[in-house]
């Protein structure tokens, strides 16, 4: 029973970081957020609601200036406030601001909010064994190395969950009549958007590169009998 104590300290490690992390993403965004009250964006949120089968689809303002979309793990969608104002400044379409909710939205629906919480629970625990294995064999980089590894894991978990979010996404664009032009054109202002001039390459990112995402869209579309 000794021998699988570090494994067991490691896990448990784990899940107290999953918890005081879930905890502290809840609290930033209770008191950093609010409802989103857009007469201009109502309309194409009931069309998603009804093609989704429900009343309505609350969206969150977070107030932060980056741009980006959160679906939390309590089933809230999110959008920053900086992605809100490229809307506003009209750089940034009612249709394509909706193809964010959506995705938002596929990630709730697969489970993928919650999923991450625990995997990151798993990735921690991944990450310590390492570096203890690994710092026995290379003292001084067996740190380096485990976070290095751990990254890996976490951002291709995450790069599959995106591909997943933005087929369900597609999928309920189709059934609202906005379509996946919206998705496939925001895609293309992204990384202006964000600021990112995509120097990392695409396998350390948790996102997919925009052509892969694109490329993805369109062979569902092929395979929807969509184009």
């Amino acid at each position: 029973m000794l021998k699988f104590l570090p494994i067991l300290l490691m896990l448990g490690y784990g899940l107290l970081m999953w918890q005081f992390s879930s905890w502290k993403l809840r609290k930033e965004l209770d008191e950093k957020s609010a409802r989103l009250v857009d007469p201009t964006l109502r309309p194409v949120l009931d069309r998603l609601a009804a093609a989704a089968g429900v009343q309505s689809i609350p969206v969150q303002i977070y107030e932060v200036d980056a741009v980006n979309g959160l679906a939390a793990p309590d089933g809230r969608i999110f959008l920053t406030r900086g992605f809100y104002q490229k809307f506003r400044d009209g750089a940034v379409s009612a249709d394509e601001l909706a193809s964010v909710v959506a995705h938002e939205l596929g990630h709730v629906a697969l489970g993928h909010s919650r999923r991450r919480m625990i995997d990151f629970t798993g990735q921690n625990a991944v990450r310590m064994l390492l570096m203890a294995v690994i710092g026995r064999v290379i003292p001084g980089l067996g740190a380096v190395i485990a976070n290095f590894v751990a990254g890996l894991l976490a951002a291709r978990l995450s790069r599959g969950d995106e591909y997943e979010a933005d087929a369900w996404a597609s999928a309920l664009l189709v059934k609202a009549g906005i379509g996946t032009a919206p998705q496939k054109t925001l895609f293309t202002k992204l990384n202006a958007l964000t600021g990112n001039r995509g120097s990392a390459p695409a396998w350390l990112l948790s996102h997919p590169a925009t052509e892969a995402r694109i490329a993805a869209i369109e062979a569902n579309e092929a395979r929807w009998g969509l184009r």
